[in-house]
């Protein structure tokens, strides 16, 4: 790894302070996506050492949540400067393993980031209430106590931001958290462990446990001492997670998958709105919870729309992160397989396959595809591409966009393009989405509450509401006890 400081590329688990190898020696290769390059290693931590991860954190919370809310703020504000200050290097660090282009890398540096501050400030704010008595001579109210250890496994998508929008909430709240990265992005992790001992945020506060997912998962779901799990991911692991974790009861954050509809009405100008689509669809190669993976236009521009749509979808360059390219590699081979097959799925139940079907330049890479004319048959439609893999369709009425946009098991996030106000409040009230967009592409940030609806999962992270997830509301009652004379 070519950094400026090389002790941020670590490939030992975090635990207590320290960076710990597996016990038995075991570990997993980490592989450049855009050149099959070993880059290191993964430990494979065995049940005992993720068990003594809880133990830590366990340990570790009593010391943490005693510190006031300006001392944890100062901690905080020290890691976020950090970050910012070895920007290139966890940049470089995230396109090697996880391929997107480095200036999207970049941004994800500063998004991860911004939740660091955002909560270093919010946690300032965990208001109790006073609650007026109906109890003669008693006063009522109410105070915010963390809820304890805090386990996150978090994706290979957005390596660093998905940890720092959940650690950020649990620190501020006064919660020791483990994280579990994907074994195909452990390194942007680890180099955040290292930059929050260097920040001041004590032994067991912050611990990166990684390993088999499976053995992971059980360890920390089946603890009694882990009071919370947060995870982002699919659906049919996020509902695994709810079994494991249903024998004690545990607070579940979940965002699971998502399959956003971009809705186009023929009141926009087609190529203005194709750019938009564009946009909002292939970031991160498609990779991404809230990429459009169903756009749904209106007859009236749908020809012209699809045209222009190709256009700019077609100018996008495609190669190695590393080159700054638009569109860096997938992940590995089996999602270049997966989106093969999702467009072998559509040309045969009649989409027209569009777009300039040039060469990938490696075996992980995929050239932006559109599929036209979609239906509700095709697995474009039902399923989450997780691709540069576009779907386009047509509608008529407004009712009918909103039937095809919510005729899915997803609930995340949803996209509108229109310029005239009632079709918007119309649209964004019909929506069966935790988040809706209107005329814009960029939605999301740390002070809004991230998170969907029917099985895209459980609760919102970042907000206000992302600091609640973290937090327990006390009652308490305090009684006039009557006086007792001294004899």
């Amino acid at each position: 790894m070519k950094l400026d400081d090389p002790r941020l590329f670590r490939q030992y688990a975090y635990i207590d302070g320290k960076w710990t190898h597996g016990t038995q020696g075991r570990e997993e290769a980490v592989v450049d996506p855009a050149t099959g390059e070993t880059l290191g290693h993964c430990a494979l931590l065995e049940a005992e050492q993720v068990t003594a991860s809880v133990t830590a954190a366990e340990h570790a919370f009593a010391g943490w949540r005693a510190l006031n809310v300006n001392q944890r703020a100062e901690k905080l504000n020290a890691w976020y400067r950090l970050l910012h200050q070895h920007k290139e290097d966890l940049a470089y660090l995230m396109t090697r393993e996880q391929g997107k282009p480095l200036d999207d890398a970049r941004g994800e540096i500063d998004y991860g980031a911004s939740f660091i501050q955002w909560f270093a400030e919010e946690g300032k704010r965990a208001y109790g209430m006073t609650i007026p008595s109906h109890i003669p001579d008693a006063a009522l109210g109410t105070i915010k106590e963390p809820v304890g250890v805090a386990a996150m496994f978090t994706p290979w998508n957005f390596p660093l931001a998905m940890i720092t929008r959940k650690a950020g909430a649990a620190l501020a709240a006064g919660c020791p958290v483990i994280v579990k990265p994907a074994n195909e992005t452990p390194y942007s992790a680890l180099a955040l462990a290292e930059l929050a001992e260097r920040a001041g945020i004590p032994a067991g506060v912050f611990n990166v446990v990684t390993g088999d997912a499976a053995t992971v998962s059980e360890v920390l779901c089946s603890d009694d001492r882990v009071r919370n799990i947060s995870f982002t991911g699919s659906t049919r692991v996020g509902k695994l997670l709810m079994r494991q974790s249903s024998s004690n009861v545990k607070r579940m954050s979940l965002e699971l998958g998502g399959n956003a509809p971009f809705i186009v009405c023929d009141d926009m100008d087609p190529d203005a709105a194709a750019k938009e689509a564009v946009a909002a669809k292939f970031q991160t190669a498609g990779q991404d919870c809230l990429a459009a993976n169903r756009i749904l236009v209106q007859r009236g521009i749908y020809d012209a729309f699809v045209e222009r749509f190709v256009a700019h979808m077609d100018a996008l360059s495609v190669g190695n992160g590393l080159e700054n390219s638009d569109i860096g590699p997938l992940i590995h081979k089996r999602a270049v397989d997966a989106a093969a097959a999702i467009v072998e799925d559509g040309v045969a139940k009649g989409a027209r396959q569009l777009g300039s079907q040039r060469r990938a330049p490696g075996e992980n890479f995929f050239v932006p595809t559109l599929l036209a004319d979609i239906t509700p048959e095709m697995r474009v439609f039902r399923e989450e591409a997780f691709s540069p893999v576009a779907g386009i369709g047509v509608f008529d009425s407004d009712e009918e966009a909103l039937r095809l946009a919510n005729d899915t098991e997803y609930g995340l996030a949803a996209y509108v393009y229109t310029t005239d106000v009632r079709r918007i409040w119309k649209l964004m009230r019909g929506l069966e989405y935790g988040m809706v967009s209107v005329n814009s592409v960029k939605m999301t940030g740390a002070p809004i509450p991230f998170g969907g609806v029917k099985q895209s999962g459980l609760g919102r992270e970042g907000g206000a509401q992302g600091l609640e997830e973290y937090l327990d509301t006390k009652y308490y009652c305090l009684g006039n006890l009557p006086s007792v004379s001294s004899s």
